[in-house]
């Protein structure tokens, strides 16, 4: 199924392509503090149709993870694997999704903090 979504003023937005039957909440650092549900889709299915200047990217760590933002409304929508020689991952914050009800899917508990 085909998804689209965004950031809250719509500044930065993108669609992707999966069967989303669950969600991921990782209690890492940043993930926790941004409250994020993930779905995890292989890095070429995703799209961002909008974003010029207003995507920032924030890394942490082992800086592995490029993890998105809109620089006008602060929103964290999607971040990406950036690590070479491997399949590449994007992680899509499913409250960003337009017309999906994140309280539908079953939430998968990640300990990123351990990771």
């Amino acid at each position: 199924m085909l998804y689209k979504g965004s950031c809250h003023c719509g500044k930065v937005a993108f669609e992707f392509k999966a069967e989303l039957t669950g969600a991921i909440r990782c209690n890492c650092s940043i993930c926790s503090r941004k409250g994020a549900l993930l779905c995890a889709i292989p890095h070429e299915t995703l799209r961002v149709l909008a974003w010029g200047d207003d995507l920032g990217t924030y890394t942490f760590g082992n800086h592995a993870i490029a993890h998105r933002f809109c620089r006008a409304c602060g929103i964290h929508p999607f971040a990406e694997d950036v690590r070479e020689g491997r399949e590449r991952s994007a992680y899509i914050n499913i409250n960003c999704v337009a017309d999906l009800d994140p309280s539908t899917l079953s939430v998968f508990d990640f300990d990123g903090r351990s990771a």
